[in-house]
């Protein structure tokens, strides 16, 4: 369809919200009926659902989590253009952390924020997935990981656009995605910053 670039957008929007709203962890909660907000961390992600149900199940959800920001960016991007790419990966990972079924409640969106890198710009995936193992590897918290990947990929996002290697487009994609990490994040960027602390 010949649609104007806007509307594209707009549709990749609701799509990638849509799918970034179906929440597995809360799913297979369901299923084996626990309740992830009681338990563990009280957050319906990978991570809390590999602590309470196990590592295998926490494996799968965290696979799908990256498969529905994965889809829809990689979709857009190709059907439509880089943007509407962008905008789809953005809107699945708001999906995620804003869950309508969830009553708002989502998870913390690191999943599916690598999903959607890999859809659009795989190059900054590199250095995000690095910052996260170095931060589990010296601070054993995948929170703190997280904050450090947020971290890089709002730099990365930066350096590469200047540095000619992506486009000012890239680097408004990382920024958006780091800081909507780094908000649901708080209190791990506060633990963060006291670990940094002399």
């Amino acid at each position: 369809m010949d649609l104007p670039d806007p509307v594209w957008w707009l549709i990749a929007a609701v799509v990638g919200y849509a799918l970034g709203a179906i929440n597995p962890a809360a799913i297979f909660a369901r299923v084996f009926g626990v309740d992830l907000r009681g338990s563990g961390s009280g957050n319906p992600g990978a991570t809390n659902v590999g602590r309470v149900l196990g590592p295998r199940w926490g494996v799968l959800v965290g696979f799908l989590d990256i498969l529905k920001g994965f889809v829809p960016a990689w979709a857009f991007g190709y059907a439509v253009g880089q943007t509407a790419g962008e905008v789809a990966g953005i809107a699945a990972v708001l999906g995620h952390i804003t869950s309508p079924f969830l009553r708002g409640r989502g998870g913390k969106g690191v999943a599916t924020t690598l999903g959607a890198i890999l859809g659009v710009q795989p190059l900054l995936a590199i250095p995000v997935l690095a910052a996260f193992g170095i931060g589990v590897a010296v601070w054993h918290r995948v929170g703190l990981g997280a904050v450090l990947a947020a971290i890089v990929l709002i730099f990365s996002g930066f350096v590469g656009w200047r540095a000619g290697w992506t486009d000012e487009s890239d680097m408004w994609f990382a920024v958006i995605l780091g800081v909507m990490v780094l908000v649901r994040h708080q209190r791990n960027v506060r633990e963060a910053v006291r670990a940094f602390r002399p």
